[in-house]
């Protein structure tokens, strides 16, 4: 047995900017888990720099490698490692690649799609865009493109002092598609009055308008604003989905299965928002093909309920390392149908955007 860690960079086709800054390309980590004849493979989530969150790729390679992969040599279940890793405190996401490697491969050894294997019950899903920020008239033009394609829902980055600017003219332009914003922690609870100003735009929801890892300021915001709330950064396991849903600190819940720690605690967190009224999307992190299919496995779940951001990779890199990258048809996309993830490397393009790579074990 032999797992294998890469860290491969490949280029966006356009900037994405959100409130954080600009990203020009995605630095990703892959995990590689060879078995006798199985081979699994997942994605961690995190970048460069600790901004979404307080990991980055440098403490994720080192919790990968020092802590979690340890547990994982005798293959125990996803749930068995979820209990173990739960011992470390924090550090989702490096916990999430490891228990998302064992959802593959225990899903491959049993010849199952992994969508099927986590009790999935969708044959397709329907897809949301996320749009970065960029001047008025290049947002435009994407929306407009991505309304051509067929896409279900269009969530636009925003940042405080830009969000009339933003919000006004793609709703002057798109009276009446599915829109959404997502600030990403950028205004305070000092700015309810301009958090108030939002409401004019009909959204069908506001994305993690406060701190990244507040609950109580958004229960309170939630009382004063009608625009829904959805909690992405916020949410980090099941029992701060369930706090939330009891304080009314918002009625949407935006789920990345590498933020939450991998595909066992999502699916909880799907649940006990369904349970409370609310209502459940999958959200995505530019991962590349290999992180995008674990994404739209979940999306499968039968509680979640609004379209997310699994765009086809073609919208965002102009090569993946994969050969059969998720197509969109009608505003929807099919899940892999091959065991596990399902997905096949393109071997070529991921030798040519690997940057170092190192043996586990």
């Amino acid at each position: 047995m032999e797992l294998r860690i890469f860290n491969i960079r490949i280029p966006f086709l356009y900037p994405f900017t959100t409130s954080f800054g600009t990203e020009h390309a995605r630095d990703a980590l892959i995990l590689e888990l060879r078995d006798g004849d199985i081979t699994a493979y997942s994605e961690c989530v995190t970048s460069t720099r600790p901004d979404y969150g307080y990991e980055d790729n440098s403490t994720a390679l080192h919790l990968i490698r020092d802590v979690f992969a340890p547990m994982i040599k005798e293959l125990p279940s996803p749930q068995e490692f979820n209990a173990m890793g739960k011992k470390v405190k924090g550090d989702n996401m490096a916990r999430g690649a490891v228990e998302m490697l064992l959802w593959d491969y225990h899903s491959k050894a049993k010849g199952m799609p992994l969508h099927k294997y986590m009790g999935g019950t969708k044959e397709h899903i329907d897809v949301g865009l996320s749009v970065g920020m960029d001047s008025i008239p290049r947002m435009e033009k994407r929306i407009e493109d991505a309304l051509n394609a067929g896409y279900r829902r269009i969530k636009v980055k925003i940042e405080k002092g830009k969000e009339k600017e933003i919000l006004g003219a793609v709703r002057d332009r798109f009276p009446e598609i599915v829109l959404t914003a997502d600030a990403n922690s950028c205004y305070s609870i000092h700015d309810i009055e301009l958090i108030k100003s939002i409401d004019r735009y009909n959204l069908q929801y506001l994305e993690q308008p406060l701190n990244f890892d507040d609950l109580i300021y958004h229960s309170r915001l939630a009382k004063e604003i009608s625009t829904p709330i959805c909690l992405d950064e916020s949410i980090t396991s099941p029992e701060k989905a369930q706090k939330a849903m009891e304080i009314g600190a918002c009625s949407v819940i935006n789920i990345k299965p590498g933020r939450i720690g991998g595909l066992t605690d999502s699916m909880e967190v799907a649940s006990i928002c369904r349970r409370n009224g609310g209502h459940v999307w999958v959200g995505g992190m530019l991962e590349t093909g290999v992180g995008r299919s674990f994404n739209v496995a979940m999306a499968c779940n039968p509680n979640v309920d609004y379209p997310g951001d699994t765009a086809p990779n073609s919208r965002y890199f102009e090569h993946d390392i994969v050969t059969n990258p998720f197509v969109m048809k009608d505003g929807s996309i099919a899940p892999n149908r091959g065991p596990g993830i399902g997905v096949n490397i393109d071997y070529g393009e991921f030798v040519r955007r690997t940057e170092s790579s190192a043996r586990i074990f």
